[in-house]
This record gives C-alpha cells, sequence and structure tokens, in this order.
C-alpha cells in the first residue's frame, strides 16, 4: 500500500510539474526574448522549421545581452482562422514586430512569415 502512495505521490507531482499550454502570446514573448539573447535551444522549441531557419540565419545581427530586460509588450493580437498575429513591442526594437504562429502537434509556435503576409493589422 506504500509503494502505491508514493507512486500515486510521485505521477501527481510529475503531471503537475508538466507546462501547461501556453498562449500566443506567451509563446511569442518566449521567441523574441530567446531570439534577442541567443538562446537558440528554446528558440528551436517554439518556433517551426521554416520559423526556426528564418530567425536563427538573423539572430547573430540582433543578440543582446542575456542579463537585459526585453519589456516585451503586446500590442495586439489577433486570430484568423487557424492561425494567430502576435503584434509586439521590445526595448531593444524601436519598431514592432509581427510574429505569425500557428498550432503544431498542440502547441502555438511561431512560423515564418513571408513579406507579403502582414496579417490582420
Amino acid at each position: 500500500m506504500k509503494k502505491i502512495a508514493v507512486f500515486s505521490l510521485v505521477v501527481l507531482f510529475l503531471s503537475c510539474a508538466e507546462k501547461q499550454d501556453l498562449s500566443p502570446s506567451e509563446t511569442a514573448k518566449i521567441v523574441a526574448e530567446s531570439f534577442y539573447h541567443g538562446d537558440k535551444a528554446t528558440l528551436k522549441k517554439y518556433t517551426t522549421a521554416s520559423g526556426y531557419a528564418n530567425l536563427s540565419s538573423i539572430q547573430k545581427m540582433f543578440t543582446e545581452d542575456k542579463n537585459s530586460e526585453s519589456d516585451f509588450k503586446v500590442v495586439d493580437e489577433q486570430r484568423e482562422g487557424e492561425v494567430t498575429w502576435v503584434k509586439y513591442s521590445t526595448s531593444y526594437d524601436p519598431k514592432p514586430g509581427i510574429f505569425k504562429l500557428v498550432k503544431e502537434d498542440g502547441q502555438w509556435k511561431v512560423t515564418h512569415n513571408v513579406s507579403r503576409d502582414r496579417g490582420l493589422f
């Protein structure tokens, strides 16, 4: 009986420790901060393959100090079917950025948006 109780507690702990589904805005913040801080592993986790290829190819030009504050703010968020657009601002860039997010494997991920993709803004 003791073993079952211990096992149940371990399973409960592990299930509670798992990260819940992130919103598109939360995902956008993680991607923006990992992009500017040069964190390729996190960037890869929260982007699609094409999004990662696009962002990682230009990441070195925009890398900031890892201890700097991004001051990330969502300016606007719009959903269009299965795609969500997040317009955001950071302290690193005076011009707001736009991320296009899609659901992949049940998780919101930033994908590559081509120049004609401007979302609903």
